[in-house]
């Protein structure tokens, strides 16, 4: 029989920490509430101590999940107590504290000799126990710690109390040989490894995170932590949704299996996608739009003979469609809600109605709908709806005629009471893009810089649904905000607006956290 795995999720705080990946307050507890439906069995739902909008998220998830919740902590008392604050009132809280543990982390960083680390790690983990007994420590940097002075602080960590181990690869530096044989050496050598769970944390530097990851698994390692499509600092975390997979597909090679339910996979990692602003790569591993696509004319001729002879899972395993028109103006509520339940999103009666509305929309604009249509437009509805402004109509002329480009549009603003305001305003701008963008600005009144700005088709044809993101920057601040629809300039409309209201939202907890 194949041994369990625990999936430690860490896209809430790790991933987070992407550049340009910041969440909203209300993003983060409904991707909570995904990574709970996918089947990960801890979620690391942020650094509380960080500032006050990370603790009250971290409360509202460890509040709104059944699962594990885990918060991180600084080896100190005080983060220690600010972090159980934040996690107390979930129903299986994790302190999760870390300490580096490598020669250069600890002089350059700590400006701590090797003995007054293994004083702070027994002192910090006996801290937490006085809350609660799921603790976890990380050595960070432990892949280039040495490997006596890791075990000394491995056994320090269990002897204090500490139920799971974790041996990061912090700045991506481990080989998987390597790696793989640390994990072994210090179950192995550590007295009383048998007390813990050793976990491992691995980032993708050197493009070889998975790969690590399961050598880890291999010598005995029973927790992996990662995000989901890999995002995070630098150039990565593990991505989970890779080692979920691999096991599943080898199962006999690494008689290792997770509690994840493949067929949210995919609607979890375009959940992400469109709250991070991350565009998932097309060639990305398991979720990419490639992944499942044949041009070759000698692998579309063995796949129309057996789909095996190209493919090694099938896209329905990860709850992606290979349908094509799936609903169209003549579709009811019905139709619409047994759809959204094959795409493995989870919305109650109000929110259906709302997507209804959005689709029935689209049906008069465009010929065929597609799956990634539907999606786009639940995650755009649902999941990256505007707060404060809303857009309510737009009309963009633009052309060679010698008259400049002009964007009109009414825009809702509301009030601190939720009240709508109706604003109209229309300008002119170097281009049509430009205009609308200018009008918002006055609409509004902010001026916010443009950092970045993408297209993409969602679908093919030319009455495809048009996705846009926008980055921008005001204050030192960085927002994304992501907008779909068959206009593409509505669609470029609805992401600086999305990109506005996370702006907002972000100036609001700064000035919580200054006061």
């Amino acid at each position: 029989m194949s041994e369990r795995v625990f999936i430690f999720d860490t896209t809430l705080r790790d991933g987070e920490q992407s550049p340009g990946a910041t969440m909203t307050f209300n993003e983060k507890v409904r991707l909570a509430l995904q990574l709970e439906t996918l089947g990960v069995d801890i979620i690391e739902a942020g650094f509380p101590a960080a500032s006050q909008g990370d603790f009250e998220a971290v409360q509202a998830i460890a509040a709104s999940v059944k699962c594990q919740v885990a918060a991180l902590t600084r080896a100190f008392a005080k983060e220690i107590d600010r972090t159980w604050e934040a996690i107390k009132d979930g129903a299986h809280p994790r302190i999760h504290i870390f300490l580096a543990t490598s020669p250069l982390h600890m002089k350059a960083k700590l400006n701590k000799e090797p003995g007054e680390v293994l004083e702070m790690i027994e002192a910090a983990v006996s801290h937490a126990r006085k809350y609660t007994d799921n603790i976890e420590f990380s050595a960070e940097d432990a892949s280039r710690s040495e490997p006596d002075f890791l075990a000394t602080a491995v056994e320090t960590a269990i002897r204090a109390g500490a139920g799971v181990i974790n041996i990061p690869d912090t700045v991506g530096y481990a080989i998987p040989e390597e790696y793989g044989e640390l994990i072994r050496y210090l179950i192995k050598t550590v007295p009383n490894s048998g007390n813990a769970v050793f976990a491992v944390h691995c980032h993708n530097d050197l493009g070889l995170a998975v790969a690590n990851t399961l050598s880890a698994l291999r010598a005995g390692a029973r927790q992996v932590e990662g995000t989901m499509g890999g995002i995070g600092e630098r150039a990565g975390n593990t991505a989970l949704e890779e080692v979920v997979m691999a096991l599943k597909t080898h199962e006999k090679h690494f008689a290792l299996h997770t509690g994840v339910k493949a067929e949210h996979i995919f609607p979890t990692c375009r959940m992400i996608s469109m709250i991070t602003g991350q565009v998932i790569a097309p060639n990305k591993a398991i979720i990419g739009a490639n992944a499942f696509a044949h041009e070759s004319g000698v692998h579309q001729d063995g796949m129309l003979k057996d789909r095996r002879t190209y493919e090694i899972m099938s896209p329905e395993s990860l709850g992606r469609s290979t349908s094509d028109l799936v609903l169209g103006k003549h579709s009811g509520r019905h139709a619409l809600a047994r759809k959204l339940e094959q795409l493995n999103f989870q919305l109650d009666k109000e929110q259906i109605d709302l997507v209804f509305v959005a689709i029935k929309a689209l049906a008069d604009k465009k010929m065929h709908i597609y799956d990634e249509d539907i999606e786009a437009v639940v995650l755009d509805q649902i999941y990256n709806k505007p707060d404060r402004y809303h857009l309510k109509h737009l009309n963009v002329l633009s052309g060679n005629t010698g008259v400049p480009p002009t964007a009109a549009l009414v825009i809702d603003i509301l009030d601190h009471e939720g009240n709508p305001a109706e604003v109209r305003q229309a300008t002119f701008g170097c281009g049509p893009v430009d205009a609308v963008f200018n009008a918002i600005n006055e609409a509004v009144g902010r001026k916010p810089s443009l950092d970045s700005f993408s297209i993409n088709a969602i679908t093919g044809g030319t009455d495809a649904l048009g996705e846009v993101t926008v980055r921008i920057m005001e204050n030192n601040l960085a927002s994304i905000g992501r907008g779909a629809d068959p206009d593409i300039i509505v669609a470029c409309a609805k992401a600086y607006l999305a990109a506005l209201n996370r702006l907002l939202k972000k100036t609001e907890e700064r000035q919580c956290t200054t006061h």
